[in-house]
């Protein structure tokens, strides 16, 4: 086969003195090489103007839907065998790369690991929620569950109502309950916060609240269609600390129930949670096809699930398009001017972890040559819409990086020509192209909706059922392989190898509208646990 890895991955260093033990994986791994990036220290350059695209019809990667469904079915076997799961630093992912490696290795690839240190947790006991003047229990499962990366301890305190909104407002992250210092005033020390989901981040809310003398904090559904149920969520884990005091998710009628108890003033209440933190290894996998020029495109995907389910729409679906794009240019002997880095990124659920350790661990001379990032996450959703990435800014927020524009239109053209309608999805970087976009590398992507409820507008444009979410279960045990819209994957599978094909074939870089200049990076954020955007087109907590 004509096909040679090009190994340019690093390890990114995240504050730990030994190497804790990796389990589980076959291929080898790569050595670290260049140093973190360091944040700029001044002001980033102008944005370079860009010019109109030009795309034309390169075609498509022609990606089979059989074969997309038997990796499903494969990373299905995965799960059912380890847990339900395939989250990061657990044996199904293990077994999950496992899987992909072998595949890519018998048509000719050369696999390599780029490891990365993640903080996993473990339950030493179950959570305990219980309202003490009843004696009314509440169910974990079912009424609650911890937050990851939320404190271990055992507290009895009064409830606390923080700011919250009910009923709901008419669109998700209405709510700014527990958003700002001022929602705290007058919090007493040692009260339990009650805090809506909504607009700013879980991290943001427990924060404040632990701040403001609270000994635990229970975050409650925010109460839209579509944000009722119990949900899994992350604190986030790039920074290597969990939160000082329990943490708990609820369900909106659980969270509504406790809040009209609050009310009333019929407010003690205990929470009990008991999870320990260790570092251990995880890797994303990289895999390349090379080309004439230095100009990569780094295409990728997360791998990893929630610890709630399998993960097969979020991301196996994805990760698979990635995988099978990658194996069918490699059948088909499919050559292109610029190398394509094929990545299946790990820790995405817990905030990112590994698009992050990726990015920030490229030295100046690699991230120069990165011409763009495809990402796909999400592109099979049961009641779905497409979503393209909205990398001009044009509908919902800031540009991306010179670049972005550009593909946002090759992807706009594919589906205008092939008669599908399209819509733009926020472009703030709560998946695995953030890291990317947030160091000045343009990047684009689909999408096909996640929790959030489908409108009247959608229905018309896509089908499927109004008012109904995208993806019901979303985070949840049932995202199986039996919540896959065939059709839609299909769809998105030819517009993927469209833009492979596109990008592949691009001379000379993006075109400008006036001289080229610096890429403008930014400072990366901090704390995105439980933030990734599946949303459209406003930012999900």
């Amino acid at each position: 086969m004509p096909l040679v890895m090009l190994s340019l991955s690093f390890l990114l260093p995240i504050g730990c003195d030994t190497d804790p033990p990796y389990r589980g994986i076959r291929t080898h791994t790569v050595d670290p090489a260049g140093p973190e990036n360091e944040e700029p220290e001044s002001d980033p350059p102008e944005k370079e103007e860009e010019a109109p695209a030009d795309w034309t019809d390169e075609g498509t990667i022609p990606v089979e839907i059989d074969a997309l469904f038997d990796h499903l079915e494969a990373l299905q076997t995965i799960a059912d065998d380890n847990d339900g799961n395939r989250s990061a630093g657990s044996p199904g992912y293990d077994a999950s790369l496992d899987y992909a490696a072998s595949q890519l290795e018998e048509v000719g690839y050369v696999v390599s690991l780029h490891e990365f240190t993640i903080n996993y947790e473990e339950e030493v006991r179950p959570p305990e929620l219980e309202l003490l003047s009843s004696g009314e229990v509440f169910e974990e499962g079912e009424d609650f569950t911890t937050i990851t990366y939320t404190g271990s301890g055992e507290v009895v305190g009064p409830l606390v109502a923080v700011d919250l909104q009910l009923p709901p407002g008419p669109e998700p992250n209405d709510s700014s309950s527990g958003c700002e210092a001022g929602d705290f005033f007058g919090f007493p020390t040692g009260g339990i916060a009650l805090i809506q989901r909504g607009s700013c981040s879980f991290r943001d809310k427990t924060d404040l609240a632990i701040v403001a003398g609270a000994s635990a904090v229970l975050i409650f559904n925010e109460g839209q269609e579509g944000r009722q149920d119990l949900y899994g969520a992350s604190l986030g884990g790039r920074s290597g600390e969990g939160a000082d005091v329990p943490v708990l998710a609820l369900s909106f009628e659980v969270g509504e129930h406790l809040a009209d108890l609050a009310e009333s003033g019929d407010t003690n209440i205990r929470v009990m949670a008991d999870v320990e933190l260790f570092e251990m290894l995880t890797a994303n996998l990289i895999a390349e096809t090379p080309g004439a020029s230095e100009d990569v495109v780094v295409v990728g995907g997360h791998l990893d699930s929630v610890k709630r389910g399998p993960g097969i729409n979020d991301n196996g679906s994805g990760a698979m398009l990635v995988l099978e794009l990658a194996l069918t240019m490699a059948r088909e002997e499919i050559t292109l001017n610029n190398p394509i880095r094929w990545v299946l990124w790990g820790g995405e659920e817990l905030g990112l972890l590994g698009s992050f350790a990726y990015v920030r661990g490229l030295d100046d001379e690699a991230h120069a040559q990165i011409l763009a990032n495809l990402n796909f996450d999400m592109v099979a959703s049961p009641n779905p819409a497409r979503f393209v990435y909205d990398g001009d800014g044009s509908s919902a927020g800031e540009a991306g990086p010179t670049g972005s524009g550009q593909i946002e239109a090759m992807f706009e053209y594919w589906f205008e020509e092939q008669g599908l309608a399209i819509l733009p999805t926020a472009f703030d970087g709560r998946s695995d192209y953030g890291p990317f976009i947030w160091s000045g590398i343009p990047a684009g992507g689909l999408f096909t909706g996640a929790e959030q409820q489908k409108t009247s507008d959608e229905v018309d444009d896509f089908g499927g059922e109004l008012g109904a979410a995208y993806d019901a279960c979303y985070h949840q045990a049932c995202d199986t392989i039996d919540n896959i819209d065939p059709g839609m994957y299909a769809e998105m599978a030819a517009g993927a190898g469209h833009a492979v094909l596109s990008l592949g074939n691009l001379e000379g870089g993006f075109a400008l509208a006036g001289p080229p200049g610096e890429r403008a990076r930014r400072p990366m954020p901090t704390g995105l646990g439980g933030c990734h955007n599946h949303t459209n087109p406003v930012v999900e907590r």
